[in-house]
């Protein structure tokens, strides 16, 4: 996109926020860099260059505009359509990877020598891994101290910075601002008043429409006794982190998703951030979904009723694929009692002093040795689960943002019991795959028919066809026909 300069050009003219962290401008003559929908006067064409990323600005030397806070755009759509390794890098990169585990950590989870992630990354982002890393970081820095009342020497470290001399050149050259001149200029009363220990309130940014019905009504119509719930009009659930654990709550807004996080550590913050964004699909084009799903006239009126649906996704991609198991050939209801007991008999318990949270969700290792007869399952439910947990605990399994959403369908059709249904809801809602889909599904099936598309399997298949690459949101608007709680936010 960023190469186009007509497009771009036009983008930046009409202040188009649909591409709002597709592309940056950069003007030459102020050296400052901004979203395509900043609301000042548009510069002359000739003074403008486009970046692909905020790192790429900065590594040409321009800072963030004050005004438009480029910094907090919602991320490029492409990174959860394209499945390539740059796009698998990006990915690992928003959770934190290279934070963490530095640039060899993440080539070693690419399979990749740390030379060709820079010229990959070089190529296409105009930044490599360090560069990208530092400016989440640097975002990441400004939430920290404009929303809590944390010292700054901590928020340096928090923020994932290795040294406050590093934090304060970094703050200040993407900013123009030191770190007490941003705290000074934060309007809002968060960082004047001490909240609770740890507490983060922030606004998650998206691209509008955004349809918050089925969004929010499949989490709390499926939510875990324990780990999620609905309360006070958000989405509460618990986090396993990997510094500690934490708390966060999500409520649709009209602009935002209102985000509160508890956090054990703050290091964790990025890595909730980024969770909880992959949770809501708050990356997606709904522009670009609903365009061509609106081109087949028997989707039109349902795209028209409510557009800006987005696909639930997950926190844990293992997380999901037990509760996937749990919820075969089951009623909404009986999965949640299942896991239910699951969480009570192995999570671990956690403290929340503002509602009923108690429990992690216990992770693979703790649920591989359990033992099968205590399960209130059918025999080969028993055996797919535990064979399940096995392979996700032994790593024979890989589920996360940077494995291969192909290699993980196959091995997860190779596991016993596991068929076309529980694989594809696993590539949908755990891996985040925008054209999985569901043919075979009841309600899917039954909304098709009433629709006038075809029933069977195959030719729905041959049908849906025409709605690649986001057959998954095709699910959503046929599931939303339906009256099932899922389709509707809790009063």
């Amino acid at each position: 996109m960023h190469t186009d300069t007509e497009r771009c050009v036009r983008a930046v003219r009409s202040k188009d926020a649909r591409f709002d962290g597709v592309f940056f401008t950069a003007v030459r003559t102020t050296r400052i860099y901004c979203r395509p929908s900043c609301p000042v006067v548009p510069p002359k064409p000739e003074n403008m260059e486009f970046h692909p990323s905020a790192a790429s600005c900065q590594r040409a030397g321009f800072r963030a505009c004050k005004r438009c806070r480029p910094d907090t755009s919602p991320g490029s759509p492409q990174w959860n359509v394209r499945a390539d390794a740059v796009a698998r890098a990006m990915r690992l990169i928003q959770d934190g990877v290279v934070d963490r585990e530095g640039v060899p950590g993440l080539a070693r989870r690419l399979g990749w020598s740390t030379r060709q992630i820079e010229r990959q990354l070089l190529a296409e982002l105009g930044a490599g891994p360090l560069a990208l890393a530092r400016a989440q970081r640097a975002q990441t820095a400004r939430v920290l101290i404009e929303t809590t009342p944390m010292p700054l020497g901590e928020v340096a470290f928090a923020a994932g910075f290795s040294s406050i001399r590093t934090f304060n050149e970094t703050v200040r050259e993407v900013f123009a601002l030191t770190p007490g001149e941003l705290r000074a200029r934060a309007t809002g009363p968060a960082c004047r008043r001490a909240p609770a220990p740890g507490a983060i309130t922030l606004r998650l940014p998206f691209r509008t429409p955004l349809e918050p019905s089925n969004l929010f009504g499949h989490l709390a119509a499926t939510a875990v006794p324990g780990v999620e719930e609905w309360r006070d009009g958000a989405y509460r659930r618990t986090l396993n982190l990997p510094y500690g654990h934490g708390v966060v709550a999500l409520a649709p807004r009209a602009d935002h998703i209102a985000c509160r996080l508890s956090l054990t550590d703050p290091r964790d913050l990025t890595h909730a951030i980024s969770r909880c964004r992959r949770l809501l699909d708050l990356d997606a084009d709904p522009v670009a979904v609903d365009e061509r799903l609106r081109a087949d006239p028997l989707l039109a009126p349902l795209v028209d009723a409510a557009p800006g649906r987005r696909v639930p996704g997950s926190v844990d991609p293992a997380e999901f694929a037990v509760r996937a198991v749990l919820g075969q050939q089951v009623s909404t209801a009986a999965a949640r009692t299942h896991a239910a007991r699951l969480v009570a008999a192995h999570g671990t318990p956690v403290e929340d002093p503002e509602g009923g949270l108690t429990h992690l969700f216990p992770e693979p290792g703790a649920l591989a040795a359990l033992d099968p007869e205590t399960l209130a399952l059918p025999r080969s439910r028993r055996t797919t689960l535990l064979t399940l947990v096995r392979a996700l605990a032994d790593a024979t399994l890989p589920l996360g943002p940077a494995d291969d959403r192909e290699e993980a369908r196959a091995r997860l059709l190779a596991l016993p019991g596991f068929g076309p249904w529980t694989t594809e809801i696993i590539a949908m809602r755990a891996l985040g795959d925008p054209d999985a889909f569901l043919p075979g599904d009841l309600g899917v099936r039954r909304a098709a028919e009433g629709l006038g598309l075809p029933a069977t399997p195959a030719a729905l298949t041959a049908r849906a066809a025409h709605w690649r690459p986001w057959r998954a949101y095709a699910v959503q608007y046929l599931w939303a026909t339906d009256t099932h709680p899922i389709n509707h936010l809790p009063s």
